[in-house]
């Protein structure tokens, strides 16, 4: 199967932090793949904008070297790669000062679409929306695309917004969350909304409970610095988990559109219930073999930082009343897994003498190998009487849809045409951002004032033992980390 190429307008796209690890392992080798898929029109432009002293062929050279690296078989096209990188340029430049901002004022042309990316630290971003505008470069058709972290807590949150705010128009405004450009989490959308098998099925009349699992094998090294200020609650929990725990939860949008489903999203934010205390465990991994402890990682013998959390949270409406939402995320965990499981209620009866009823399991694989199984009960084959055993229905994207016929997009390349295209339905709105904070701070302060200390756990595991508490008081169980 070929997938379809919808075309997009010509665009400059202007990355700030254009040297920046982000953008040489991700945005420019995605950009790459997109150019060579035929969706950079003619004309098209990518200009990198940092501090850096480069000019437009060092900075080809630079990302030329990073398809090299981060590239997959696409970087062995010669000619493809020089086309592309003849449609890159760079710009020095100040984000607090001025130099720079009148070279890149003469590179933005008004008759295409402009975008730019932040791909810097937050505390950046009001410096360049404020010299975008004070330069007349950026128009009230600009977009503008913001990296998380979105704030470390409510009130940063809606500082930022507020500074976003007082130069560009919502609609304008792009926060990207990678995980929502992932083709699973798009095909939940369509699994549950487009399928009459599972929307009838999908409330607590019919469905035990739900997990959600971001398995990481990686320790924080390298980024211990920051990760030791935001923990595996701030990192990952109130926005990636978030957001797959409203897609799996919404209610179904009047129309596939980017407010609509947002707004379902937000409901679902705000329906949350608060977390008790003994609903919540945290852990840090400890050194390994090999592997050095996440103290040792992170440079702080006394932290208390948490590398792995779980949690049970339930959502106060009609269709969910009831049911548990079991997350967990950490790393230095067995496999690199992420996976969302419907688990559905077992039959009431069993007329199969001597044979339990076994419960129907959806799960939805995000990584490494993207796709989706569901659990059904069938007869062991061979005479004995009736032996029920549940086997997988597997639709892996890879072997369903042909591993040679079809490209799954990298998210941030999606994300990133999204923009051009001007479409925000995979992008966060500010108020979705300010009730997930709303709903993660207490949890945070509650564990600070209580003084909670991270239970230590082996790196290679999952996590400390009274996450398997967690479920096994409810009398259920996690399903297994696997990659």
């Amino acid at each position: 199967m070929v997938a379809r190429v919808i075309p997009v307008d010509t665009f400059d796209l202007v990355i700030f932090g254009g040297t920046g690890d982000l953008a040489r392992r991700k945005i420019l080798p995605g950009l790459f793949r997109r150019f060579l898929a035929g969706q950079m029109p003619d004309g098209s432009r990518i200009i990198g904008a940092a501090r850096s002293d480069l000019d437009d062929a060092a900075y080809q050279s630079m990302i030329s070297d990073a398809i090299d690296e981060f590239g997959g078989p696409e970087k062995d096209d010669k000619e493809g790669r020089k086309a592309f990188l003849a449609c890159l340029g760079y710009v020095q430049i100040d984000a607090k000062g001025t130099d720079g901002w009148k070279d890149l004022a003469k590179l933005i042309r008004e008759n295409v679409v402009q975008a730019f990316y932040f791909s810097v630290a937050p505390s950046l971003f009001g410096d360049l929306a404020e010299r975008l505008m004070k330069h007349k470069i950026a128009t009230p058709h600009s977009r503008v695309v913001v990296e998380k972290p979105f704030g470390r807590d409510l009130e940063s949150a809606k500082a930022l917004n507020k500074t976003l705010a007082t130069h560009f128009d919502e609609s304008q405004i792009y926060r990207i969350d990678h995980y929502l450009g992932k083709e699973t989490v798009q095909n939940l959308m369509a699994v549950r909304f487009g399928n009459v098998l599972f929307e009838p099925l999908w409330n607590n009349h019919y469905v035990d409970h739900i997990q959600i699992t971001v398995a990481e094998t990686v320790g924080v090294g390298g980024r211990g610095a920051y990760y030791d200020r935001s923990g595996a609650m701030r990192d990952m929990v109130q926005n990636h988990l978030m957001q797959l725990l409203c897609l799996i939860a919404m209610e179904p949008p009047s129309q596939f559109g980017a407010d609509a489903v947002r707004d379902e999203k937000l409901k679902v934010i705000r329906a949350l219930q608060p977390i008790e205390p003994h609903h919540i465990v945290r852990g840090q991994y400890d050194a390994g073999a090999d592997t050095a402890s996440y103290r040792e990682d992170a440079e702080n013998p006394r932290s208390f930082t948490e590398s792995f959390i779980a949690m049970k949270t339930h959502i106060s409406n009609w269709r969910w009343s009831g049911v548990p939402f079991y997350l967990r995320t950490g790393k230095r965990m067995k496999a690199r897994s992420s996976e969302i499981t419907v688990v559905f209620q077992s039959l009431g009866h069993s007329i199969f003498e001597g044979e339990e009823s076994l419960p129907n399991i959806l799960s939805i694989h995000l990584q490494p190998n993207e796709g989706m199984d569901l659990q059904v009960t069938i007869k062991e084959p061979g005479p004995g009487g009736m032996r029920l055993v549940s086997v997988p229905l597997d639709m892996t994207f890879a072997d369903a849809l042909g591993d040679s016929d079809i490209e799954v997009t990298d998210a941030y390349e999606r994300l990133i045409m999204d923009v051009i295209r001007g479409n925000q339905t995979l992008f966060m709105r500010g108020d979705e951002v300010e009730a997930a904070w709303a709903w993660t701070d207490p949890i945070i302060a509650g564990w600070e004032a209580r003084n909670d200390v991270p239970k230590t756990y082996e790196p290679g595991s999952t996590g400390p033992e009274d996450a398997l508490m967690l479920l096994h008081r409810d009398g259920r169980k996690w399903r297994e980390v696997k990659g």
